[in-house]
């Protein structure tokens, strides 16, 4: 048993960690570039959250929200 879990832990860090490892190690040449993944969620952030305004936009505009009072029961 002790070896499946040394297995895990090799596959983690020899294998699926790599990438990160090397973004590491390009901290001292450049910030910009340890940090592109990070960059790059942030653009997945910014443009999901630009979509989903637009599509509350449309659906204001075409007034198909309920906005009385009573369409909640907790209101």
């Amino acid at each position: 048993m002790k070896d499946f879990f040394y297995a895990i832990e090799d596959l983690f860090v020899n294998v699926l960690f790599a990438p990160f490892d090397a973004l590491r190690a390009l901290e001292l040449e450049s910030w910009f570039a340890a940090n592109i993944l990070s960059w790059i969620f942030m653009l997945i952030g910014l443009v999901a959250f630009t979509y989903w305004m637009l599509q509350l936009k449309k659906y204001n505009d075409n007034n198909e929200e309920d906005k009385t009072v009573t369409s909640h029961s907790y209101l």
